[in-house]
């Protein structure tokens, strides 16, 4: 496409009269089109290839970072010591983990086949822009309501708070100190991006590849733990993984099952990331599925003896009372309070500082082109549903002046994550953003299955590479309508942190 700023302004969706004349079922083929050699913005034309201005660059080992990097975040560092404390038993906690990668594969076959109907870059916008053309603009509206109010980076704001005041030796912060922080944290970020961009960018990278030799580092200590029963002050012949022991306590209500299971959700998400780039992958319909599925049995794996390490070495009374802390406990039983109760909870928490680095520039770059892949996937998200007039001011919010960055994109996310730290009571603050998150996450798979069905019915021609199993899709949309009653049942105690129980329900379906 070669209009101009002008053009560039026209709605995603087009008017069936200016739709092009493509058939829905032209062969396609892997070697793209490029924007100047034809597609429109006719949804029609989602159906072809389209390569990016930058030429296809990302081979299989590139796409396969670019989703391990994504879905390898707080989640892991943050949410076991929540979920053991929800579910009450080990054993039920570790099956949650499974069944999270079983639920997950099934999402990701209906992702699969969306990707290689529609093999162009915009992910879940494209499919239900594709899918549900009527209303007109339901779809693009909805999309960029999720990424206006549903788009916030607190959940990292959150985990760096926490492990900072840890790392200084506020074992027990308060609940202003640790919102004040994350804050900060928050403020300091979006400075960077508005003010050196360029800097930004550089921070980010670095302080990623710090987050994956965190997780690397973990899986080696998990091992060693595994293999060699450290010395880690556990009482000698007291397993928490005897068969007695691992169901003890289990909480089956199913209200309290779902919420846990967003938080698992939370830690494999990311699969979808490289429907987001899909006009620079190489052979994309075959890489799609060949990374994607090995980068969900790779966190699969990862996350199991991650979590039978927390098990072993530390006491499930001080897991189920960690909190967020899980991992800060973990590294001070092994290697002391000085290195493991100081130093690598630091290191955590600068992994959660290039989280929100990442997460905040994916959400309002504008200038892709000058990032490596990893950080450019979501590129241009809040910047470009102001630049479609889809949001009030948009001629204010798209400017990039004074300092070449998207300021209005920023402040558009920083508002919303502003809110999300300092409103919730602070005991609950990152269990509650994961699960509003979640809760929308599940709205969301659900309308991508329904609309896959529904596509099936409108359009049995449309070329499917990959097809998904009914099961898959079955289970998905019956496990969707079951997440999304299940925070209505009322559970057997009081929910803690004040909240009415269904808070984070209410808040996920009103956005």
């Amino acid at each position: 496409m070669t209009a101009g700023s002008t053009d560039e302004q026209l709605p995603l969706l087009a008017d069936a009269s200016e739709r092009s004349d493509a058939s829905p079922t032209s062969t396609i083929n892997d070697d793209a089109i490029a924007h100047k050699d034809g597609p429109t913005r006719s949804i029609d034309d989602d159906i072809l290839p389209e390569t990016s201005t930058l030429g296809r660059t990302l081979n299989w080992n590139s796409s396969y970072i670019l989703v391990i990097s994504r879905i390898i975040g707080s989640g892991i560092f943050a949410t076991p010591g929540t979920i053991l404390q929800s579910v009450g038993s080990p054993g039920l906690s570790l099956l949650l983990w499974v069944l999270g990668a079983f639920i997950t594969a099934a999402g990701l076959a209906i992702i699969l086949e969306y990707g290689s109907m529609l093999p162009r870059s915009g992910g879940y916008k494209v499919y239900l822009e594709y899918t549900f053309r009527r209303p007109r603009f339901l779809a693009s509206i909805i999309v960029a309501m999720n990424a206006v109010f549903l788009g916030f980076t607190a959940s990292n704001c959150v985990i760096f708070s926490q492990y900072t005041l840890y790392a200084a030796g506020y074992t027990y912060a308060t609940g202003a100190a640790e919102k004040c922080v994350a804050v900060g944290m928050l403020t300091v970020v979006t400075a960077i991006h508005a003010v050196t961009p360029k800097f930004g960018i550089k921070l980010q990278n670095f302080l990623g590849w710090v987050k994956i030799g965190v997780v690397v580092f973990m899986i080696f200590c998990g091992l060693y733990v595994v293999i060699f029963r450290p010395d880690t002050g556990m009482p000698v012949g007291d397993s928490q993984l005897s068969w007695d022991r691992l169901w003890h306590d289990s909480n089956w209500n199913w209200g309290v099952l779902c919420t846990a299971l967003f938080k698992v959700f939370y830690s494999y998400s990311g699969l979808e990331n490289i429907t987001n780039v899909l006009n620079e992958v190489k052979d994309p319909i075959k890489t799609l599925r060949s990374v994607t599925r090995t980068a969900l049995a790779t966190a699969c794996i990862m996350y199991f003896l991650i979590n039978i390490a927390y098990i072993l070495v530390v006491p499930l009374d001080e897991i189920k009372g960690s909190g967020e802390l899980i991992a800060a406990l973990f590294f001070q039983r092994i290697f002391g309070a000085n290195f493991g109760g100081r130093i690598l909870p630091m290191v955590v928490a600068l992994s959660a500082f290039g989280n929100v680095l990442v997460v905040v520039f994916a959400m309002v770059s504008t200038a892709p082109q000058i990032l490596n892949h990893a950080n450019s996937v979501k590129a241009r998200l809040k910047h470009e549903v102001a630049r479609q007039g889809l949001l009030p001011f948009s001629d204010v919010l798209a400017s990039t002046k004074p300092f070449n960055s998207p300021l209005g994109g920023l402040l558009i996310n920083y508002i919303p994550s502003l809110l999300i730290i300092i409103l919730p009571p602070s005991t609950k603050i990152y269990s509650f953003i994961l699960e509003v998150e979640g809760y929308a996450g599940q709205i969301t798979g659900l309308a991508v299955a329904v609309g896959l069905l529904w596509l099936r019915y409108r359009e049995p021609d449309l070329q499917r590479p990959y097809k998904a199993s009914m099961l898959a899709v079955s289970v998905k949309l019956m496990l969707s309508v079951a997440l999304l009653v299940a925070p209505f049942v009322p559970p057997k105690d009081k929910y803690p942190g004040g909240l009415f129980y269904a808070t984070y329900a209410i808040v996920g379906v009103s956005t």
